[in-house]
């Protein structure tokens, strides 16, 4: 599929066939390819983020997949940073760019700017990071009325973001949050926004075949190296869906059968989460297809049920 556009965006929930579209489109339209993604940023989970493999990358031009350690925190603005200097480079090349991955946060701050935030008093962060225990109802009653209306109380790490940003600087992280940023992405560069939304159904048939191939393909392996590392379970990939329920496998904890189970499950409610997201976000600019509609090879299957 030729297309005209500069920057080309594909969101999707996981396992719907962003990665095999992003690839078909990279290949023909010369375009490089921009993780979207935010667990898909850690160099410590290829198999389990589903990560382009090695075989995909050598397809077209990848970047910003697994160049961050799964113990390093990695937020919206981090990501803006590292992708800056890539789009000034394509830009100054003329090179088409196709931004691809399920973190719709990541797609706002592209297409519309994020808020300034302010630095954090460490000594608050310290504080708060040990009241990892403390139940996320308790944490929800410590916020200034601004945050409480808007925060679910079991949202236990916007909570937690929400009271660093309050008790660094005495105002709401609301507040914060309605002075816009400008967005990345230039006025003169055209745009196309895909939103690749298959039926649940295959969404939910395709995770299942997914898990199963990440097992064989050396899932347990590669959480067995992760927990070699000894990551404190609140390290952001230590939260990655199929790294509780593996680890315990591995802990003796449950069997096999079960771990897969239970992560499977996890993922498909992690799919219909973003889904909703998207729907409920992603309106006007943004195409609906199917992902046989934007996929132009025929030999694609098992990459569509991987990707």
């Amino acid at each position: 599929m030729k297309l005209n556009e500069d920057i080309i965006l594909i969101a999707g929930p996981t396992a719907s066939g962003k990665t095999s579209a992003s690839i078909t489109l990279a290949q023909d339209n010369d375009a490089v390819i921009i993780n979207t993604d935010s667990m898909q940023i850690y160099e410590d989970l290829q198999i389990v983020s589903a990560r382009p493999s090695v075989e995909e990358v050598a397809q077209a031009p990848h970047y910003l997949f697994g160049h961050r350690s799964g113990n390093q925190s990695y937020s919206v603005a981090h990501w803006l940073d590292d992708v800056r200097p890539l789009m000034e480079k394509f830009i100054s090349e003329n090179r088409k760019m196709i931004f691809v991955g399920g973190t719709g946060l990541y797609f706002n701050a592209l297409t519309d700017g994020i808020s300034p935030m302010p630095d954090i008093d460490e000594k608050i962060s310290k504080k708060l990071r040990a009241m990892e225990d403390v139940p996320s109802e308790e944490l929800h009653k410590l916020l200034d009325e601004k945050a409480a209306k808007e925060l679910r109380p079991s949202d236990k790490q916007r909570i937690k973001r929400a009271l660093e940003v309050y008790q660094s600087t005495g105002k709401s992280i609301v507040d914060w949050q309605m002075e816009k940023g400008c967005p990345l992405i230039p006025e003169c560069l055209t745009m196309k926004k895909f939103l690749v939304m298959p039926p649940r159904a295959t969404i939910h048939e395709r995770i299942n075949m997914r898990f199963d191939m990440m097992v064989e393909e050396g899932a347990l392996q590669e959480i067995r190296a992760l927990l070699k590392k000894g990551f404190p379970q609140t390290a952001p990939v230590m939260k990655a869906i199929g790294v509780p329920q593996l680890a315990a496998h591995l802990a003796g904890e449950m069997l096999l059968e079960e771990a897969i189970e239970k992560a499977k499950a996890a993922t498909r409610q992690y799919a219909k989460r973003q889904s909703t997201w998207f729907n409920n976000s992603f309106g006007e600019g943004w195409e609906n297809f199917a992902i046989d509609e934007l996929i132009s090879h025929a030999n694609v299957l098992t990459v569509i049920l991987i990707g």
